[in-house]
């Protein structure tokens, strides 16, 4: 019998199926809590399919996985960008991703917490983004990456002592699909971004996966409320992508 369960949302591709098979390699069960299913497979992996911006359909997926499952890690890994200039950008915008980056997470954290304080053990994740720090075209994205921050910092507080953890991963440009939505892949504009990151090369899925681990650790109690920036430098400064 495993010892952890981890709940990612977004675990079907990219950062979170990354993280979801070094948990598994780790003897942790994982339930993927996404809209697509993961193209690959694993004894100890279970897939729920929803969509995290209808909010009845998360209440009702939290609530099935916290009656079969003692969630001890949950990350909040699923994100969505909707650029837009401000003169195009819409209050719905704020709304959607609002729902999406803070009300799914508060629904899920909510269903897994009983299981959680009776254990007197629980890790609680985000990722969140360097854009919380402000980038043109993201309004309701930056807006609602920010809010993940605060709102973090308020559970760490309330959560502490319960042997609770919450923080929050913000990743700067890390090649995934989300980033390949925005910037086309293998560009002239890639490399150039690039180019201008302090470390000088744009961040891999494992540059991110490694600072969630960190936070996953039983061993790593005494570091709650915290934001690492996982950017390679760009956080210091300013990059416009």
């Amino acid at each position: 019998m495993t010892e952890y369960t981890a709940l990612i949302t977004g675990g079907s591709k990219g950062i979170g199926a990354d993280l979801g098979q070094r948990l598994l390699e780790r003897g942790y069960r994982v339930i993927s809590l996404a809209r697509n299913v993961p193209d690959w497979t694993h004894a100890n992996l279970e897939h729920v399919a929803v969509d995290l911006l209808d909010a009845s359909a998360v209440a009702e997926a939290a609530a099935d996985i916290s009656a079969r499952h003692e969630v001890t890690h949950l990350v909040h890994n699923a994100g969505l960008i909707w650029p837009n200039l401000i003169e195009d950008a819409k209050p719905e915008d704020i709304a959607g991703l609002a729902q999406l980056h803070l009300g799914s997470a508060l629904t899920l954290v909510q269903a897994c917490l009983p299981a959680m304080k009776a254990r007197n053990f629980g890790r609680v994740m985000f990722n969140g983004s360097r854009a919380a720090l402000g980038v043109p075209t993201r309004t309701a994205y930056s807006a609602t990456k920010a809010g993940m921050v605060g709102m973090a910092r308020t559970w760490a507080l309330e959560l502490a002592p319960h042997g609770i953890t919450v923080n929050v991963v913000a990743p700067g440009p890390i090649l995934t699909d989300n980033f390949w939505g925005i910037i086309p892949k293998g560009s002239e504009r890639e490399t150039e971004l690039a180019k201008r990151i302090p470390v000088g090369r744009l961040g891999t899925v494992d540059d991110v996966t490694n600072a969630f681990l960190f936070f996953c650790d039983p061993a790593n109690s005494f570091v709650t409320g915290q934001t690492l920036y996982v950017c390679g430098g760009a956080s210091i400064g300013s990059v416009a992508l």
